[in-house]
This record gives C-alpha cells, structure tokens and sequence, in this order.
C-alpha cells in the first residue's frame, strides 16, 4: 500500500516536470509525462488502464515530436526561409534557454535572421524568415502543450469514467 501512494506522488511530479520539459528542450517533455502515466498506471496494477489506453498515450507523445520538427519548419518555409534559418531558429531556440523569456522569445528570430543572412540574402527576407520560424515556434509550442494536456486529460477519462 506505502509503495503505491509513493509511486503515485512519483506519477505525478513526473508528470509536472514533463509539463515544464515541453517549454524547455533541455527536459524530453513527452516521454517524461509518459512515464508518469505509466507508473501510475503501473501502481494500480493496470487496473483502468490497458494496453489500449497505454498505446494511445504512446501515440500522443510521439506526435509531440512530429509537431516539434513539422512547426517551426513549416513556419520558416512559409515565410520562403532557407534551410539556413530554419536550422538557425533551432539553434536560437536552444541558446535562447539560457537567457530567460527574452532568450526563448527572440532567440528563434535572431538565429533564423543570422541564417538567413548567411544565405547571402537580403535584410527584409532574414526578417521575414525569422518571424517566420518564430510564429511556428511559438505555433508549434501551443501544439505541443495541447497534445500533453490531452494525455493529461486522456489518462483521467479512462481512470475516473465510470462505465458501468
């Protein structure tokens, strides 16, 4: 009885810290909410949930990534950004943790804008570009965050539902 109450309070600081990973890239946030879930499944012996319902939680965290890799790119592309800033916007992202919320809000933008800029283009398309890969950054984020919360909101339906 001591190790489920234990492996629940476990459960649930995963899942809260797979919250903060998914606006931090240093954490892996998805997987780590996974693993909540499955330890608080796990410690009620799988009782309400299943493979079914593991399986679809396992799907929602991998589409985390699709979405991760498919915004900022798709935003970049939109704005017509070279492959330069798009990798550029990751790399402005990346660096951008370590300055607060500036560095998470204008690291995208500057690093797209540097990688434009390298491509030997002009100053308005590095702007377009960055803005570009911000807006799918930011668009990206907001998709991830809603995957997770559906997770979150999954695993409480098949839990909690009563269907007797």
């Amino acid at each position: 009885m001591e190790y489920t109450l234990i492996a629940q309070v476990v459960a649930a600081l995963l899942v809260v810290i797979g919250l903060a990973g998914l606006l931090l890239p240093i954490l892996p946030g998805a997987p780590i909410i996974f693993l909540g879930l499955l330890l608080a499944a796990w410690a009620e012996d799988f009782q309400y949930l299943g493979l079914g319902s593991l399986t679809v939680l396992g799907v929602l965290a991998l589409l985390t990534y699709v979405v991760d890799f498919g915004a900022s790119a798709l935003g970049a592309r939109r704005f017509g950004a070279s492959p330069r800033a798009v990798v550029g916007a990751g790399l402005g992202a990346l660096v951008g943790i370590f300055f607060g919320l500036p560095g998470i809000l204008f690291g995208p933008f500057l690093g797209a804008t540097v990688g434009e800029l390298s491509a030997r283009r002009s100053l308005d398309a590095a702007t377009r570009a960055g803005l570009g890969a911000s807006i799918g950054l930011v668009l990206g984020a907001a998709l991830k965050l809603s995957l997770a919360l559906s997770m979150v909101g999954f695993y409480a339906f098949v839990r909690f539902a009563s269907f007797s």
